[in-house]
C-alpha cells in the first residue's frame, strides 16, 4: 500500500507551512507540534514526515525539542529532515527513536557520508532531493547546485538508501498538484523507491499515486492540502487501501 505522509514542518518550535520554501511566507497551523502528531495518528495515518526548517538553513538541529515531543506523542514511525549533516547527528536521532533520517544538503556535499550512513544504519537513511528547474537545491533551498536530479539519485544506486524524497520547490506549498512527470521520470531512472513531495493539492493526486505507472512510488507527502481541509484523511486513506485490495 502506498503511504500518504502527513507533514509537520517546524519553524521556531511551531508547525507551519511555507510557500516555495520561503521562510518569510510561513503560515502557523499549530503551535503544538506534538498535538498535531497525535491528531494525524488519530486520523489513521501510519507515518509522519517532519522537517526542521530552521535546521535546514543553519546546518544543525534547531527544533530538536519539538521533534522529541513529537516522538513522544505518536507511535507512528517518523522520518526527519533538515540540518542533519554528520554521522553523529544521524546516530543521535536514530537513538532517540526516529524511523529514518532524510539527508539533503550533505547528499550533494558529501555523498560518501551518505553511503557510510547507509552501511551503519541499514534501512534508516533516505535522501532528500529538492529541485528547482531540474537542478538540485541545497542549504534549505537557498542555494542551487549544477547537479541534475537523476545524476544525484544515481550516485546512490546500490548504496542501501531506503527512499528518495523528491520535492519540486516551484510547486511546494501552492497547491498546484505534484509534478508527476518529473517525479515518475525519476522513479523510472533508479531502483530506489521515490516519495513525491511538493504541491499535493487534492484527492486527484492521491488517486494518481495508485495508477499503474506509479508502482515504483513509496508514497507522497501532504502538507497544506491536509491542513486546509482540501483532502479528507478518511477518503484519502480509503483510496490507498482500495489499491492494496486490487493488488
Amino acid at each position: 500500500m502506498k503511504i500518504l505522509f502527513p507533514a509537520i514542518d517546524l519553524k521556531d518550535g511551531q508547525c507551519v507551512r511555507l510557500v516555495k520554501g520561503d521562510m518569510d511566507q510561513a503560515t502557523v497551523y499549530n503551535a503544538d507540534p506534538a498535538a498535531q502528531a497525535r491528531a494525524f495518528e488519530e486520523q489513521g495515518f501510519e507515518w509522519l514526515h517532519v522537517v526542521d526548517l530552521n535546521g535546514a538553513f543553519e546546518g544543525q538541529s534547531v527544533n530538536g525539542d519539538a521533534v522529541e515531543a513529537i516522538l513522544g506523542a505518536t507511535k507512528n514511525p517518523v522520518q526527519l529532515g533538515g540540518g542533519i549533516r554528520t554521522l553523529a547527528h544521524i546516530e543521535n536521532w536514530l537513538e532517540k527513536g526516529l524511523a529514518r533520517v532524510i539527508l539533503g544538503t550533505v547528499a550533494v556535499r558529501d555523498p560518501e557520508l551518505v553511503m557510510e550512513a547507509c552501511r551503519r544504519f541499514p534501512g534508516k537513511v533516505a535522501v532528500g532531493i529538492d529541485a528547482k528547474g531540474g537542478k538540485v537545491a541545497v542549504e534549505g533551498w537557498a542555494e542551487e547546485s549544477e547537479l541534475g536530479v537523476t545524476e544525484l539519485a544515481r550516485k546512490f544506486e546500490g548504496a542501501g538508501v531506503a527512499a528518495i524524497v523528491y520535492t519540486d520547490i516551484d510547486r511546494d506549498g501552492i497547491l498546484t498538484g505534484i509534478n508527476w512527470g518529473a517525479t515518475l521520470d525519476l522513479a523510472d531512472a533508479v531502483s530506489i523507491p521515490v516519495i513525491a513531495s511538493g504541491g499535493l493539492a487534492s484527492i486527484a493526486d492521491v488517486v494518481r499515486m495508485t495508477m499503474p505507472d506509479a508502482t515504483k512510488l513509496e508514497g507522497a507527502i501532504s502538507g497544506r492540502a491536509l491542513y486546509d481541509g482540501r483532502i479528507d484523511p478518511a477518503e484519502a486513506l480509503a483510496v490507498l487501501r482500495a489499491e492494496q485490495i486490487d493488488e
